[in-house]
């Protein structure tokens, strides 16, 4: 059993660190004397001209984007005018030419209207002459909080937080984001226009959607106000969002306010927009892990959502069937999957998607004493903890009854976090300052 975990923790840890934010710009920005270059795929996809730049500006905002800044100022030092980004509490690197500014994540707080503040008036005064490179990452959502006037941060933040909890997935959730601010969905293009910006992302939505990543700042929004208002109808929210936030949905709706920057809009032809890191570059780092470790390993999916709860119900018959079938893989056998489920809190609990991924696949191979299963998420936090994940295993459920504790209890509560540090089975990892969704790895043995 010790030599399984330990395999679990080389798997994911090597996950984490193939996508490294500053391995991820050094191979996807290079610099040849005046000339700044971007590739995608080992293909040069564009070059630039610094000759031609008066002055280049760094914004940016998410969990990963301290570490890509500092990659990005290792390459532009002497270039780097100023500039601003935003990351949550403890994920810093230590810059010189560019402000760093902690903030609240997932609900966001006054430090981030700070930062969001300052990094629009960088916008706001950047030129045509000007280049503004911007580093976007999974939590800027939360990390860049500018809600119209009309609206104070406090009843975006209820609205936020109402929509976490009720099984919405990332993307609805952004389209409802994007429609109560003023840095989202395209609308930080708006600003910077007429400056040349590359928009370098480190994607942690399913799909790998640009106008989804952090809610798409600087990216063209497909999704309308008629959209957001549809998803609060759709979790049964509109009785608990607070007035002011649904009528300005709905002025919205009626084109009493402009709506996002939309697909065509000129004032994207100077934004080059890139993803430079993505959840299925880390599942395929872990596969090759897993297969360096004697394991005969597949991958299911990196597009994995849904349910958390039936999410694991899939993901623990497959293990079953290995053992019945030897299918699709044979023994010892890692299967590898990743993505971003949902969870619906019913409980008053601690715990996040990990977590509940873990607990809820205990119940389903109790005595199973040949799986062992964990979840983890990349960017070293799962909801509102100071864990990344879980493991779990057959003997889970037999282990926490000897100690007196019953998983249904803590399943009822949404308690997952408590139910495994009683049994000491979280994963801690700290600030991964990066952050592509989730990874599963299951071994059968």
């Amino acid at each position: 059993m010790k030599k399984i975990r330990d395999d679990l923790k080389s798997i994911y840890t090597e996950a984490i660190s193939a996508v490294n934010p500053i391995i991820a710009i050094d191979k996807h920005i290079k610099r040849d004397g005046q000339k700044l270059q971007l590739f995608s795929n080992d293909v040069l996809l564009k070059e630039f001209n610094l000759d031609r730049f008066k002055n280049i500006f760094v914004v940016g905002s998410g969990k990963a984007t301290a570490p890509m800044a500092r990659a990005i100022e290792k390459i532009l030092y002497d270039e780097i005018a100023g500039g601003c980004i935003t990351v949550k509490y403890g994920y810093t690197e230590k810059l010189s030419k560019i402000e760093t500014i902690e903030a609240s994540h997932p609900i966001p707080d006054s430090e981030g209207i700070v930062g969001a503040k300052k990094i629009q008036k960088i916008l706001y005064d950047a030129k045509e002459e000007d280049l503004v490179i911007s580093l976007i990452s999974g939590g800027g959502s939360s990390l860049l909080p500018l809600p119209p006037d009309s609206i104070t941060l406090d009843e975006k933040r209820g609205a936020t937080d109402l929509l976490l909890k009720s099984g919405a997935t990332i993307h609805e959730i952004n389209s409802v984001r994007k429609h109560l601010s003023q840095t989202k969905g395209g609308n930080l293009a708006r600003v910077a226009h007429p400056a040349t910006v590359i928009n370098l992302m480190i994607s942690d939505v399913v799909g790998d959607n640009m106008d989804v990543i952090a809610s798409g700042p600087f990216v063209p929004d497909n999704s309308t106000f008629s959209d957001a208002l549809m998803t609060l109808q759709k979790y049964n929210l509109i009785d608990k969002i607070l007035p002011s936030i649904i009528h300005h949905l709905k002025s919205g709706v009626a084109e009493k306010i402009k709506e996002t920057p939309k697909p065509g809009d000129p004032l994207f032809q100077r934004i080059t927009n890139l993803i430079i890191a993505s959840n299925i570059i880390a599942l395929k780092s872990a596969k090759d892990k897993a297969q360096e470790r004697g394991y005969n390993t597949i991958i299911l999916s990196s597009l994995i959502e849904g349910d958390t709860a039936n999410v694991a119900y899939f993901h623990s018959a497959i293990a079953k069937e290995v053992l019945n079938s030897s299918y699709p893989v044979s023994r010892p056998a890692c299967i590898i999957s990743g993505g971003e489920t949902t969870v619906i809190v019913r409980g008053d609990g601690l715990g996040g998607r990990n977590m509940e991924f873990a607990i809820q696949s205990a119940r389903y191979i109790n005595g199973y004493d040949n799986i062992t299963i964990t979840s983890v998420g990349t960017d070293g936090t799962d909801g509102p903890t100071d864990a990344a994940g879980a493991i779990t295993d057959g003997n889970t459920v037999k282990r926490a009854r000897d100690i007196g504790v019953s998983i249904d209890n803590y399943i009822d509560n949404n308690d997952s976090y408590h139910f495994f540090k009683k049994l000491g089975d979280l994963v801690i990892t700290g600030p991964t300052n990066t952050n592509v969704m989730d990874i599963r790895i299951i071994i059968i043995d």
